[in-house]
């Protein structure tokens, strides 16, 4: 980041903050926090924005509702699936990732770690829409990666540090924020802060090796400093993996204070640090041949003779994720500010080609045969934003307005080098020869947006609002990615994007909503991987959405269920090759279906779970089911919860997809399912010191299935195609304590 980039970002931060500091000075009002608890679905999702009404789930007392796997709020506005923190701390694995909660919900396929749960990265698909195609969000702040929004699901939140879950299906309301409203939203939650004193440490050891040890330590409400809380979280994870020579170590930090100032004003403060190491192939994945010969859990070696060794293959990954919120109230009208930054860095060492395609010593450049190819990439990057919301109630309705700004800087580069004779390796065709490729890269961008939920009746409730995206993205490479020549370049993408949701009250126990919306994805940053970046303009990918659902929830029953459909324009393609590579906007795909969850509370603490999808993904050229866009999805579950015992075994099926567009039989991924079983039981001692005491053991896969989930084609023929599988049964046991 250059001097003028930051003071940019520094005078965008600023300025919100004093703003937010006015309106504090001069006005105060009562807060809307949350007095949450973990046994309350309603209270678990009430961990999103005070002013998100519409991801809240009402259902005090009802005793499905606390039981739930996953369910929707009666004043929904769109398909959603909430999640709850007793569901992620009583039925999920506490090495698990974020990816691993969510794969419960309808609609969301993959999500399988080939190294065991949490142990390597994994992706899910939402409605067939990959993984950089939907938002993500951390207590209402959109994070990703800077050249395209993906995310690592081993970085930043792993789930044990996540209060909650709210998946959206759809763009939401113009409030919704993200550079990929495109296909939804998965947004996570820091965990609420307890009222009381807790000293809680807690350890989780499993197959492979693997051991976990953390605490957890809650202020609660103390006397000598107001109303003030904190929570500290702290844990390292090791595990040698169930791939082989495939060793993880994590250590993983949290801390969120809250207190209010003045009289009415809350201020927030979190930060979050991650760091993990681990040993991969940087482009994973096994061929059929090393199936025969190494078995399906086959990853890399103990040979240095061999492009797989370990010693030539890991990556050191850090982030850290921090903000400062400030809510108070002025002239009638509440303020919410949120200051944000966060970062990623991942400095990445591996063998050329972990499938065997590119042989040893066969490049120019290289000596001999046995010289072993390899390189080092770097992905780092910076990213700097303010939300300010400000909403107010009138007799009419409930009006919000606000602006996201934000800034991101990137370092970029591949260098190749010569693993036996630990120095460059000037394999390249031109100068300089031992560098892929080496870049920087920045944007800026603000969305500016309106909103008015109006009451038109008693029990019906109408949203328009409009969003503008405002997006400029710019590169400078010394040697550009693909093309090699030093390149500057620089592009505005902007949209316009209205929205209008309906909610009606049927009664206290059904209710009905109806969506019609425009959501976006910004082309990737590979648009300018070309000779001539001024000849590729394509416009931002954009998505229309109808979707009509309804809800249910009584004492013993939620049930939810939606149809939609999504046109998806201007879908990027290419023309041209070398030199005359361009990028435009052709075509799109339509994406229809139907899902719908229900959990029936049976009675004696035994309840059943179950969700299903059906999903097409077709382009609107050819007719087909586009690659990686699973068919459908299903869940089933039954779960157990009384006198301090609980329990659930629950079954996932993604269904059938291709891993190549055109449905190729040789590329069908047929469907595959993952049995986890969790057993568990909190003590509450009488004993002065310690609270209570919790053990859980869990089971993850427990019919040992070892299905292909994935394959990756190889540009040099089938034989080096990659693919990956389920890991095989795998056990944990956890001890927790309150003192």
């Amino acid at each position: 980041m250059n001097r003028k980039q930051q003071q940019f970002s520094m005078q965008v931060m600023t300025a919100q903050v004093l703003l937010a500091l006015s309106c504090m000075a001069q006005h105060s009002a009562q807060a809307q926090t949350t007095n949450a608890t973990q046994e309350s679905a309603s209270e678990s999702a009430s961990a999103l924005d005070a002013d998100a009404i519409k991801s809240r789930v009402v259902i005090t007392g009802s005793a499905v509702g606390n039981r739930a796997p996953v369910q929707t709020s009666l004043k929904a506005t769109q398909p959603q699936s909430v999640i709850t923190a007793t569901f992620i701390e009583q039925s999920v694995t506490p090495l698990a990732d974020f990816n691993a909660v969510a794969r419960i919900a309808p609609s969301i396929g993959s999500g399988v770690s080939a190294n065991g749960p949490g142990l390597a990265e994994s992706k899910v698909t939402l409605r067939g829409f990959q993984d950089g195609e939907y938002n993500m969000t951390y207590d209402g702040i959109p994070f990703g990666d800077t050249n395209n929004p993906t995310h690592h699901s081993t970085s930043y939140f792993p789930a044990r540090i996540i209060g909650g879950m709210v998946i959206e299906r759809g763009p939401g309301n113009a409030s919704n924020l993200g550079q990929a409203t495109f296909g939804g939203s998965i947004n996570l939650f820091s965990k609420e802060l307890s009222q009381d004193f807790n000293f809680t440490p807690y350890s989780t050891f499993g197959s492979w090796n693997t051991k976990m040890l953390g605490v957890q330590i809650d202020s609660g409400i103390s006397s000598h400093f107001g109303d003030t809380r904190f929570m500290f979280n702290g844990s390292r994870l090791t595990t040698d993996g169930y791939l082989t020579y495939s060793g993880v170590t994590e250590d993983n930090y949290q801390f969120k204070l809250q207190r209010s100032l003045g009289k009415d004003t809350v201020i927030t403060v979190f930060s979050t640090y991650n760091k993990i190491t681990s040993y991969t192939p940087d482009k994973g994945g096994v061929t059929l041949s090393q199936v025969a010969q190494f078995g399906k859990n086959y990853a890399l070696n103990n040979d240095p003779t061999s492009q797989n060794y370990f010693g030539y293959n890991f990556n050191n990954k850090s982030t850290d994720f921090d903000y400062i919120r400030l809510q108070s109230k002025l002239a009638g009208w509440n303020i919410d500010n949120t200051v944000y930054t966060y970062s990623y860095t991942n400095d990445t060492y591996s063998g050329q080609d972990a499938s065997g395609a590119t042989a040893n010593g066969t490049k120019a450049g290289i000596t001999g045969n046995k010289n072993v190819p390899g390189y080092n990439k770097l992905n780092a990057y910076r990213v700097n934003g303010d939300i300010f919301k400000a909403t107010s109630q009138f007799e009419a309705g409930l009006l919000r307005a606000g602006v996201w700004l934000e800034s991101a800087n990137t370092n970029r580069h591949t260098y190749d080098l010569d693993w036996t004779l630990g120095l460059p390796n000037p394999k390249e065709s031109t100068a300089p020869k031992n560098v892929s490729y080496d870049q920087r890269s920045s944007w800026k961008q603000y969305q500016p947006f309106v909103e008015f939920e109006w009451a038109a009746m008693a029990d019906l409730t109408i949203t328009p609002g409009l969003k503008y995206m405002h997006f400029k993205r710019a590169l400078d490479a010394t040697v550009n990615q693909t093309t090699r020549i030093p390149t500057t370049a620089e592009q505005t993408y902007t949209s316009t994007l209205p929205f209008l949701t309906a909610n009606y009250s049927i009664n206290k126990e059904w209710s009905a909503y109806a969506q019609v919306a425009r959501g976006f994805l910004v082309p990737d940053l590979s648009m300018f991987y070309v000779n001539n970046p001024g000849l590729s303009t394509p416009k931002p990918q954009t998505s229309t959405n109808y979707q009509l659902g309804a809800v249910h929830q009584s004492r013993n029953l939620t049930l939810d269920a939606d149809v939609y459909y999504i046109d998806f324009d201007n879908k990027i393609a290419s023309t041209g090759t070398g030199n005359d590579l361009v990028y435009y906007n052709q075509g799109g795909v339509v994406y229809k279906g139907v899902e719908a969850a229900v959990t029936y509370y049976v009675g004696s603490g035994f309840s059943v779970h179950a969700n299903a999808s059906l999903n097409s993904a077709k382009a609107k050229d050819t007719g087909l089911q586009v690659a990686k866009a699973p068919d459908s999805t299903s869940a089933f579950g039954v779960l157990y919860k009384a006198n301090g015992l609980y329990g659930s075994l629950i079954a996932k099926t993604t269904g059938t997809q291709y891993a190549k567009d055109g449905e190729p039989a040789a590329y069908k991924i047929p469907s595959y399912t993952t049995a986890d079983l969790t057993l568990g039981y909190r003590w509450k001692t009488p004993a002065a010191m310690v609270k209570n005491i919790k053990l859980q053991m869990g089971i993850n896969n427990l019919f040992d299935k070892q299905d292909m989930t994935s394959v990756s084609a190889n540009s040099k023929g089938v034989a080096f195609d990659q693919y990956t599988f389920q890991p095989a049964r795998s056990w944990n046991f956890s001890l927790s304590a309150d003192f």
